[in-house]
């Protein structure tokens, strides 16, 4: 019987699993070879080196060092720094390479304000024109989330134009979000969302998140937001494409690349989410939870 997709979003979070994998080398690297057409590598220049590898062909990227769910302040002041010299290095590569992190990454979880006072610091260290996307994470977040990225675009230093969010249209919460991101200039990343939550918080996945992202896509544009398409469901992006024109879409990278080449020829901006780093094995999890649909 195939594994289900609820049973494989707890083992992507489940360190004991990651570690039992990991601890036996052949299973690691059966694992790193299924997850390496997802991963830019485990080093910073993997990383600019696919970004690049992308400009070439019309294609903009956001980099991601891999992290989540950080518990201790010394470990959060560590990717603080890293996201900062990161920021700062941006201005070494093409223009339409952003950045993009998990605010747990940064210590949500051990100190909203430190939290946000990271972001501020990284989001102010970005050379002119470039952005650093905040993901998406569990419904438990989403207030701390929504409260951090507000926080540090209504900055005195008018920070809200480096700064993009995620919203997760399967939320029922997720209207009002839009509409505090879109108030306050922060650009949205529009998806479907991944996590799987309970009904009282979110709609089920297939026709009733798609019918959500639709009604939200078209919110974003009659508002005059700045937005783009995240999601690889075909059928979604071209109906809104050919409704709303040509909005920016974003990609996974490794996921469904063949249209990547078509979306540009048809003069679509396209961005691809570049990870890279050692904790890359979370994440092909939940690259393979996300395959198996409902």
């Amino acid at each position: 019987m195939p594994v289900g997709r609820a049973t494989l979003f707890r083992l992507a979070t489940s360190t004991r699993f990651e570690r039992t994998v990991r601890a036996v080398a052949p299973a690691e690297r059966h694992a790193w070879r299924a997850a390496s057409r997802y991963v830019a590598g485990i080093t910073l220049a993997d990383a600019w080196q696919v970004a690049n590898w992308l400009h070439a062909k019309g294609i903009d990227a956001s980099v991601d060092q891999f992290g989540e769910l950080v518990t201790d302040a010394a470990t959060a002041e560590r990717v603080a720094a890293d996201y900062v010299r990161l920021a700062v290095g941006l201005a070494q590569q093409p223009d339409g390479v952003w950045l993009s992190i998990d605010l747990s990454h940064l210590g949500l979880d051990v100190d909203r304000g430190r939290c946000a006072d990271h972001f501020r610091a990284i989001a102010d260290a970005l050379p002119p024109g470039r952005r650093i996307q905040v993901g998406a994470e569990d419904h438990d977040r989403a207030d701390a989330i929504l409260d951090c990225v507000l926080a540090v675009a209504g900055d005195r230093n008018g920070l809200a134009d480096r700064i993009g969010a995620t919203v997760q249209a399967n939320l029922h919460r997720s209207g009002d979000d839009l509409d505090h991101l879109v108030a306050a200039g922060v650009h949205v990343r529009l998806v479907k969302g991944a996590y799987v939550e309970p009904p009282e918080r979110a709609l089920p996945y297939g026709e009733p998140t798609d019918i959500a992202y639709l009604r939200l896509a078209h919110r974003l544009a009659q508002a005059g937001a700045n937005f783009s398409l995240a999601t690889h469901d075909g059928v979604l992006r071209e109906a809104l494409l050919a409704a709303l024109g040509r909005r920016p879409v974003e990609q996974l990278l490794g996921v469904r690349p063949e249209t990547l080449e078509d979306l540009v020829a048809g003069g679509v901006p396209v961005r691809v989410y570049v990870p890279y780093g050692a904790e890359w094995f979370r994440y092909w999890m939940r690259r393979v939870a996300e395959s198996r649909g409902a």
